[in-house]
């Protein structure tokens, strides 16, 4: 992959290029929790998206995207977002240096990566952290790893328009190998937990489906959540996010004034109680209460918070009766994207087969798998 897109960019543009590096990541539980201030378990993964770039003498930006075979060219005095969509995370990442004061110039870049796309393995933060990474280098701008996250979640927020929170892009720069993340996404504090896997797998199945709703419906739940916050602040003046409300609080306070508010908070609360009882299960090597919570994380997706759809609910489904299935559940925003799976290894080809033949007879979609393993 690398050498394929040094040749591009040689071929496209004459000059050597650096090539900077950043990593899709996983989530093991802990999902819409983090714009509510919750903490989070993610870890990077050994797929990536590489970014090639050199400097201009002008004021011009060049770019192609290797994997679509498509170009875009702009001008970093006017940054606007993109008809193509997929320059607006390098844009919006250029845009963050220009609002914190730093000097840029204009530059010539090669993007491409075997992170899919859609899969719900955060492609769009490891292109803005690499994009970053890259800026800082050949314009020779001083930027420590956690002002490159917090630039990359507010080009995200501000310039792609996804109110996102940090946690794709600060795995992506703090990823550990055989280790996940434990996230506080309201201090940003964080530890490493040992992610002892031994005979066990960890696939993704790709459902092949995006629907629409996923945009919208990301951005309506953070104002479901923050609906919830302002019900339970009117009695608890000290609860500034979800990360501060208790069952009971919410039990008692919002229970009864919106039912669709409640269940979205309710979900939201256990699953931040579920993420510190995982790490638990992690230190403890105990695999099998970890896989037990994941299921219950996807029904409270599902079921409760509603992120889910048909084709995500049959994958997570089908597999839980199956043989060598640890745990299983959505992962990412919803509506689409990967199930995330915890298999021991000897099963893992069958489970593999069954699953694809099961999904393509219900829904004529063919199963893309990845076996993911942890990386730095």
């Amino acid at each position: 992959m690398i050498e394929q897109i040094k040749k591009k960019f040689t071929s496209l543009y004459g000059q050597p290029p650096l090539i900077t590096r950043s990593p899709g990541r996983i989530n093991l539980i802990g999902e819409h929790t983090d714009y509510n201030g919750g903490f989070v378990l993610p870890a990077a993964i050994d797929k990536a998206i590489y970014f090639a770039v050199a400097p201009r003498v002008d004021r011009e930006i060049h770019l192609y995207a290797i994997d679509l075979d498509e170009h875009y060219e702009g001008n970093i005095d006017s940054l606007t977002p993109s008809e193509k969509q997929w320059p607006d995370f390098i844009l919006g990442s250029l845009q963050q240096l220009q609002l914190a004061g730093y000097p840029v110039h204009g530059f010539n870049g090669v993007i491409g990566g075997n992170v899919p796309l859609g899969a719900g393995l955060s492609s769009s933060a490891a292109v803005e952290c690499a994009a970053l990474y890259a800026f800082a280098e050949i314009f020779k701008i001083d930027i420590d790893k956690l002002e490159l996250v917090r630039l990359a979640q507010k080009a995200e927020n501000v310039f792609v328009g996804v109110q996102c929170g940090i946690m794709d892009q600060f795995a992506s720069v703090f990823g550990k190998k055989e280790h996940a993340i434990k996230l506080d996404c309201r201090s940003l504090e964080y530890e490493y937990v040992p992610l002892k896997l031994g005979a066990v797998d960890i696939l993704l199945f790709d459902s092949n489906v995006k629907h629409s709703l996923a945009l919208s419906s990301y951005n309506k739940r953070r104002e479901e959540c923050e609906q919830g916050v302002a019900l339970i602040q009117k009695k608890h003046p000290s609860v500034k996010s979800l990360r501060d409300a208790t069952p009971a609080m919410v039990d008692e306070i919002v229970k009864d004034k919106d039912e669709i508010i409640y269940r979205r908070c309710s979900f939201i609360v256990r699953e931040i109680q579920r993420v510190l009882d995982a790490c638990i299960d992690l230190k403890e090597g105990n695999l099998q209460a970890l896989g037990k919570k994941m299921f219950e994380t996807h029904e409270g997706l599902s079921k409760d918070y509603e992120v889910s759809c048909e084709e995500l609910d049959f994958l997570v489904y089908y597999v839980k009766t199956k043989t060598g299935v640890i745990g299983a559940r959505m992962m990412g925003g919803g509506f689409g994207g990967c199930s995330i799976n915890l298999v021991q290894s000897r099963e893992r080809e069958k489970l593999t087969n069954d699953v694809a033949l099961a999904y393509k007879k219900e829904y004529g979609l063919d199963l893309k798998v990845y076996n993911v393993k942890i990386e730095n």
